[in-house]
């Protein structure tokens, strides 16, 4: 199968929230990325996957940092951001607000990937829909044990670029 777009959330899967530098009204300014998180991003970027963004939080916070402080927001052709979008994930306009801007139907979806390291919000949401989901259990801020099926990932990283392999799996380039 050939992935049609995947989706990335923000906080502790591109961007440390432990390092996250917010001004007086909770925009993030600055954050340090994950290990491999710019190399991950600009690999797929360059492969030709179309990429969107699904992330809760100010839309000022993904321009300061990923905009302006990495310069990889043009990498993803679209931005589906809770402060925009009106709802926040698992909410499924999060995610049909991305998938729709990049011209995916509702029978493809799961030929889409939700990356995201949150069970109950990113991997819920993903799954409820039919999309691939893919937990990043980086940090220690999030529950580690799925409280529902629904909140149960496909497949599980460590580090951004693993990625890549999962991928490679998804898509036949290696066995499992």
């Amino acid at each position: 199968m050939q992935l049609r777009a995947i989706c990335f959330d923000f906080g502790d899967t591109l961007a440390d929230e432990a390092t996250e530098e917010k001004d007086e009204q909770g925009v993030t300014q600055r954050a340090a990325l994950l290990p491999g998180a710019a190399e991950l991003i600009t690999t797929l970027r360059r492969r030709g996957y179309p990429l969107a963004l699904v992330a809760d939080g100010y839309a000022a916070t993904y321009t300061n940092v990923l905009g302006r402080q990495y310069g990889l927001l043009d990498a993803f052709r679209t931005l589906a951001i809770s402060e925009l979008v009106g709802v926040e994930k698992p909410h499924a306009r999060m995610f049909t607000t991305a998938l729709d801007a990049l011209g995916i139907a509702a029978a493809d979806y799961g030929a889409t990937m939700m990356v995201g390291n949150y069970l109950a919000r990113d991997v819920y949401g993903a799954n409820a829909l039919g999309m691939i989901s893919v937990w990043i259990d980086w940090a220690p801020r999030r529950p580690k044990v799925p409280a529902q099926p629904l909140e149960v990932p496909q497949y599980t990283i460590r580090l951004p670029l693993e990625l890549l392999d999962v991928i490679a799996v998804i898509e036949g380039d290696r066995l499992p």
